[in-house]
């Protein structure tokens, strides 16, 4: 047995396709067959059924590859222990951040980080909040970015600021003309919001108490994908949506006369940079946590007077 017929299990149980999984091995597809083969000799176990398609883990297969990707992990985790240990600022930091917040905060920083560490290689992608943390426990993740509690035991928290959220209402809408808004003052009928799927949705339905309305309402038939959606809706409809605070950053001076602000404590999500129990690249997450830091507005880092939203 060797770290490469595990880095080939795995490959197999990811693409449920022999062939999918040799091209992304970077190794013929008879050569991977045949290492995984006699893996399963060696073990006296069958890892997969080949008679399905797609190719199908087996019940066994399932336990053997969870412990295959710790393993990964772990001898990964071995060279990162070096390159710690020397002082050595490199390697690769793969990236979770949730689409409602990458949009704005990574071209705040991202330049800034790439020159000054040019020995990181950051792979960044956008996932759900989900999505984010069954890839960091299955190893493909190193870190996340995104909003926080999630009442993890498994996942560390490093909060890294608070983000208000903020009414956006169309310039026709009655009733906005006070200087500080209400959960209340939401009309269920007027308001836009995004799919099922993204955590803000849930943040605010929750703040809102819109659920129990919800229940009873047939009004909601519409629901974007992204922010800025939202606010073209809003812009050229009708209607009220809520936006989170460094989605505002670069509003014209039109866009910002229909910003709206909730009365104290303000709602706000709570962002941090999580990562699992086992992690090892502490330094690499630091210094990215730090270069976020220094972009963002002190009045951000605090989370008093705020009501941090939770999420289902």
């Amino acid at each position: 047995m060797n770290l490469q017929q595990l880095e080939y299990i795995i490959a197999v149980d990811k693409l449920k396709n022999f062939v999918k999984a040799a091209e992304s091995c970077f190794v013929t597809q008879a050569t991977l067959s045949m290492m995984i083969k006699k893996l399963e000799e060696e073990l006296d176990i069958k890892i997969f059924d080949r008679s399905k398609q797609p190719v199908k883990t087996t019940e066994i297969g399932e336990k053997i590859i969870a412990q295959a990707r710790k393993v990964i992990s772990e001898s990964k985790q071995l060279k990162d222990l070096i390159q710690e240990e020397k002082g050595i600022i490199s390697g690769e930091l793969k990236i979770g951040i949730i689409p409602t917040l990458a949009p704005y905060l990574l071209p705040l920083f991202l330049k800034q980080f790439v020159k000054a560490y040019p020995l990181i290689k950051l792979n960044l992608h956008e996932y759900t909040t989900d999505v984010i943390i069954q890839k960091l426990k299955t190893g493909e993740l190193d870190a996340g970015i995104l909003a926080t509690p999630l009442n993890d035991s498994s996942i560390n928290e490093q909060v890294l600021f608070y983000e208000k959220y903020f009414l956006y209402v169309n310039d026709k809408e009655k009733g906005f003309d006070k200087k500080y808004v209400l959960p209340k003052d939401i009309d269920v009928d007027r308001l836009w919001l995004l799919e099922e799927g993204h955590c803000m949705r849930s943040q605010i339905l929750n703040f809102c108490e819109l659920k129990k309305k919800h229940e009873h309402e047939e009004h909601f038939h519409y629901a974007a994908g992204s922010i800025e959606t939202l606010r073209n809706m809003v812009d050229t409809n009708f209607g009220i949506t809520i936006v989170p605070e460094l989605s505002t950053l670069n509003f014209n001076a039109d866009q910002r006369k229909k910003i709206k602000v909730f009365k104290q404590p303000v709602p706000v999500r709570e962002i941090s940079v999580i990562t699992h129990r086992e992690f090892i690249k502490a330094r690499l997450v630091d210094v990215l946590k730090q270069s976020i830091l220094s972009v963002i507005p002190e009045d951000m880092k605090t989370g008093k007077q705020v009501n941090v939203l939770q999420f289902d």
